[in-house]
């Protein structure tokens, strides 16, 4: 019988013997002197601040550890995946021998450092000690209160400024507690499994796997990711702006993850295939099934760019058709995609009342409707 040889390395290696322990205080360090980056592949910061909260409070107050960080520490610094910073992203134009790449953990990361360094997005996010625990608070903090950022603050110094302050250290007992707090999510252990030297595919299988299971959002983040070697940001430049606008328009559609990528990515079909000349085929359509990141991916730089500008002037279109006339509200955001498709390929339509267009858009039905079905009304659409 044959016996592999890759299954014999296999079984003389663990993995799990490099993993270590390492303080949020350590890692936040690392963080500030890129000690710690990201793989540019990584997908942007996701969580919400109340996804943030629900961290702080855990470490806080949960009674088992926070699941492990997993890093790859880059060996080879001539032939190794691209590096950005946390928080802005930007690339790491100097990658050190011995660096740590985050494979999954960027998210927990993001949460702890912003608050290490007071960032600005935390400023309304606050332990209260009446409540025994951090909260969201939109007005002004209470006597009982100490934002997040002055709480865990990278500087000491602060940290008891703000004590003596606000008279915090006059009460003993109250000024003891906030620095034992201080100290436990400071010294909060994380266990890190650690590999070296991954290749791009090796750590895109591992993060799959440990972060996403292989999903469709995954793979389209990534792809994009990759493309800021490029000087292309799809975030910034795109997928956020995309977001604003409606949530802008009071719609919020946004709430699974895979809504607040696969759809803005969807909508960008028809300004593609616009752009590329191309007479319109049932799997352009809208629709996150049909996410073309590959073709996308094949532009010139500007050529993106300019997809991302068609399919944004399309989108404000679309939205002004449904604020200017009289019909309900959208509660799905295919109806959206379907109007901003229809602008891409009818440029020249205004935005004032089209009656096939109002006709359109008040007997649509998108509910239980198959992917062949929903190509279809797209494919009927456009030609009004």
């Amino acid at each position: 019988m044959k016996i592999s040889k890759v299954l014999q390395e296999a079984a003389s290696f663990n993995p799990t013997e490099k993993s270590h322990k390492m303080t949020v205080q350590d890692m936040c360090k690392k963080i500030d002197n890129n000690e710690i980056t990201l793989p540019l592949y990584q997908r942007d910061i996701s969580w919400t601040k109340r996804q943030a909260i629900d961290l702080l409070n855990y470490q806080l107050l949960g009674k088992a550890p926070v699941s492990p960080i997993s890093m790859n520490v880059i060996l080879d610094t001539e032939d190794c995946v691209p590096q950005v910073a946390f928080i802005d992203r930007d690339e790491i134009t100097t990658v050190e021998k011995g660096q740590f790449s985050v494979v999954d953990g960027q998210q927990r990361l993001t949460t702890n450092y912003r608050a290490y360094i007071n960032d600005d997005e935390y400023r309304n996010i606050c332990l209260d000690v009446s409540k025994g625990r951090f909260v969201l608070e939109d007005g002004a903090f209470s006597e009982s209160q100490i934002p997040v950022g002055m709480l865990l603050n990278r500087d000491e110094t602060v940290f008891y400024e703000y004590l003596t302050q606000k008279g915090i250290l006059a009460n003993q007992k109250h000024a003891s507690l906030l620095i034992q707090c201080r100290a436990k999510i400071r010294n909060y252990y994380y266990t890190i499994n650690q590999a070296d030297n991954l290749s791009e595919d090796e750590q895109i299988e591992w993060f799959e796997v440990l972060n996403n299971a292989g999903s469709r959002v995954s793979a389209l983040q990534m792809r994009f990711s990759k493309m800021k070697v490029h000087g292309i940001d799809i975030y910034t430049q795109y997928t956020l702006k995309f977001k604003d606008r409606l949530v802008e328009e009071g719609y919020d559609f946004f709430s699974p993850q895979k809504t607040s990528v696969s759809y803005p990515i969807a909508a960008l079909n028809p300004a593609y295939e616009v752009l590329m000349n191309k007479v319109h085929i049932d799997a352009y359509a809208p629709i996150p099934s049909d996410t073309k990141e590959n073709q996308l991916c094949m532009l010139e730089p500007n050529q993106l760019v300019q997809c991302f500008e068609i399919t944004l002037t399309a989108l404000d279109k679309a939205l002004n058709f449904i604020h200017n006339n009289d019909v309900d509200e959208p509660d799905r955001i295919d109806y959206i995609n379907y109007l901003l498709g229809y602008y891409v390929f009818n440029s020249d339509a205004g935005e004032e009342k089209n009656s096939s267009l109002v006709k359109w858009y008040r007997s649509v039905n998108f509910n239980n409707q198959s992917n062949t079905k929903r190509r279809n009304i797209f494919t009927e659409l456009i030609s009004l």
